[in-house]
């Protein structure tokens, strides 16, 4: 027996964009249902109880920000933000509201399909409580694997790696990575931080993962996901 489709909530005051990804949605196979004010998100949430919420931040009646750190309080539920500038989406990090992933307006509704697909993807229940990583990290012993293969990594490396390793699929803005590497207070370049991405990238590959496992999004930061 096929399992049920998964139902996906979508916050959304624009109804033609709303429409669009509606569309998108169930071409993928994928259950929805549209609300356009704030006002309503909640109850609309507690009647349908969807698999994942895409949620706008700027709505009618009340903001995606307070909808979204009501449904943390109490659900577990994936939640994919909407923002129409990449200076809100600055100002989401900054406050960490919870949000499981974000996309910036405009965007390709192919994007967003993909971003539900792989949020879904990492909150599906663990099976016989094992999950099969790719990448091994030994934070006593600061060393990383891939498979049976070492990871040669400088300090700050393997620092980068615990952080985007840790809160896989999470945005990091570059100031964000800046205060979880560096505890004492150095002035660092945004061109140093993405220096050392790009090594630990590289170093990812050569030991047999993927580049794509770290993510740039573009205008804010990074994210992993394997």
């Amino acid at each position: 027996m096929n399992p049920a489709p998964n139902h996906i909530m979508i916050v959304e005051d624009e109804p033609r964009l709303a429409a669009v990804l509606g569309d998108y949605l169930s071409n993928a196979g994928y259950k929805h249902f549209w609300v356009a004010n704030g006002n309503d998100a909640i109850s609309a949430f507690n009647v349908e109880r969807p698999d994942l919420v895409l949620l706008d931040l700027t709505l009618p009646g009340r903001s995606g920000i307070d909808i979204c750190r009501e449904l943390r309080m109490e659900y577990a539920v994936p939640i994919i933000m909407i923002t129409a500038r990449v200076e809100e989406l600055d100002r989401l990090l900054g406050l960490e509201v919870g949000a499981d992933d974000y996309v910036c307006k405009p965007f390709s509704p192919r994007e967003v399909v993909a971003r539900v697909k792989a949020v879904l993807r990492r909150n599906q229940p663990v099976q016989n409580g094992v999950v099969e990583q790719p990448i091994r990290i030994d934070e006593e012993k600061c060393r990383a694997r891939i498979n049976a293969t070492p990871v040669d990594l400088t300090p700050v490396e393997f620092r980068l790696l615990c952080i985007l390793h840790r809160s896989q699929g999470r945005v990091f803005s570059r100031d964000q990575v800046l205060n979880h590497l560096y505890n004492d207070h150095r002035i660092v370049s945004d061109r140093t931080i993405d220096s050392h991405v790009k090594n630990l990238r590289r170093k990812l590959v050569d030991a047999g993962g993927d580049e794509n496992w770290i993510k740039s999004i573009y205008g804010v930061g990074y994210r992993m996901e394997l």
